[in-house]
């Protein structure tokens, strides 16, 4: 019967096929972004910057939650992950005053807000972006 599958929580999602120790770290991060999404919302006017990472890339987005679209996204380049998050944080604040946005709220995703994270976040506003 099609359908009939119990729904999985975004904790179980994350959990995959990984040692105990990742999972462990994965469902910690998972449960900080929830708490963190409690109060962090993008709308119409100030929508939301959502940084993800991977042990290799990192992703942005800018999210309006008001109707549940992505706005804009990027992906990482080649070289050294912290030069890397520099050049996708200038690139977001490029791309986001051509689409219009002047103004995002800034979600780390459950990260600490250190390194590749903070990199993103500083690039962005020094290329003029209001976070």
């Amino acid at each position: 019967m099609a359908g009939t599958q119990a729904k999985r929580s975004s904790i179980e999602y994350a959990s995959g096929r990984v040692g105990p120790r990742t999972a462990t770290k994965t469902r910690a991060r998972v449960r900080r972004h929830l708490r963190v999404r409690k109060k962090v919302t993008g709308s119409t006017l100030r929508p939301r910057l959502v940084v993800n990472r991977s042990a290799r890339h990192l992703f942005v987005q800018i999210v309006d939650d008001s109707v549940g679209r992505t706005l804009e996204s990027i992906k990482g380049a080649e070289g050294d992950k912290t030069a890397k998050a520099k050049l996708v944080g200038a690139l977001i604040a490029e791309r986001a005053r051509d689409a219009g946005i002047e103004a995002v709220v800034f979600d780390r995703g459950g990260y600490q807000y250190h390194g590749r994270v903070a990199a993103v976040a500083d690039s962005a506003r020094e290329a003029g972006l209001t976070l």
